[in-house]
């Protein structure tokens, strides 16, 4: 079955993209407010956030490491964000989920903070500050899958707002891919780079090239290597992504990188082509492909 699209409409309330956004899918009942910190006063304003929901927070993105975010529930999200959590030192801006009619209970927000805050853990895009997981809450078959309509339009939203915070770094294929986009999909899914006894594996994405759990990487770096690349290396091994097991570096989960030469590099401890590095699981390159779909018509 083809992937059916959706419309989303973001309201500017002061036409700047870095102030408060209204954000809201067509024939959904739920409304996300995203609201930088140094508004929060402005949100009594809106009586859409005075009402039982979930809010994330967020820390601005700075250099390569993983900001920090927060999911709470709350029975009314304002007074809890404009008393409470207003304390927390880390976060720029706070985005707010509530729904249009008065349908979201107790049970069902607890249900969405626990669901919410186990997407981002094995997303692993961002570190939570949550301390502990919340419990799921019990809820009737029905409202549970309403409660998962809403968990996926949230995590849409979200996306448009800025914050991947719910999005796996390696997707799923869509059921709605065609024949020639599935094979070209799996092809560069499942790539590989052997190189000096070491074998990594990757995969393309929308954002970037993902370099695999259980990839293998040098230890050493060249002279030849880009100085961002090292650093970026530096990094994944201090923050415990990359695990030296003595004669090697092991991936410990996927990592996300701009692009195919950045990940070839960081393996190989060199300067190195992505394109002509990293090959199928039938021996073609990245660039044999790319080639051969640039003179199909």
């Amino acid at each position: 079955m083809p992937t059916i699209g959706k419309s989303i409409r973001v309201y500017l309330a002061d036409a700047t993209v870095t102030g408060i956004r209204y954000a809201e899918l067509v024939n959904w009942t739920g409304q996300a407010i995203a609201c930088p910190r140094s508004r929060l006063n402005e949100l009594t304003h809106w009586s859409e956030a005075s009402k039982p929901g979930i809010y994330f927070l967020f820390e601005s993105r700075f250099g390569d490491s993983k900001p920090i975010a927060y999911i709470e529930e709350s029975e009314n999200v304002c007074q809890r964000l404009t008393t409470h959590d207003r304390k927390k030192e880390f976060w720029s801006e706070a985005v707010i989920f509530t729904s249009k009619d008065e349908n979201l209970t107790k049970a069902h927000i607890k249900y969405l903070e626990a669901t919410l805050v186990n997407l981002s853990i094995h997303a692993k895009r961002y570190q939570l500050e949550n301390s502990n997981t919340p419990t799921e809450s019990s809820l009737p078959r029905a409202d549970q899958d309403a409660m998962k309509e809403f968990i996926e339009n949230t995590r849409m939203v979200l996306g448009i707002l800025g914050y991947s915070i719910l999005e796996p770094i390696l997707q799923s294929k869509s059921s709605g891919e065609s024949s020639t986009q599935a094979h070209t999909t799996n092809s560069l899914n499942d790539l590989t780079f052997c190189v000096n006894n070491l074998t990594a594996y990757g995969s393309v994405t929308d954002e970037g090239f993902v370099l695999k759990k259980d990839s293998q990487l040098s230890k050493l770096n060249t002279e030849s290597i880009p100085g961002k690349v090292a650093s970026i290396k530096e990094h994944l091994l201090t923050d415990g992504t990359l695990k030296d097991d003595g004669k090697k570096l092991i991936a410990t989960t996927d990592i996300l990188l701009s692009s195919s030469t950045y990940a070839a590099a960081i393996v190989a401890g060199t300067s190195r082509s992505g394109p002509q590095s990293w090959k199928t699981m039938d021996g073609k390159t990245m660039k044999n492909i790319e080639d051969a779909s640039l003179k199909k018509p």
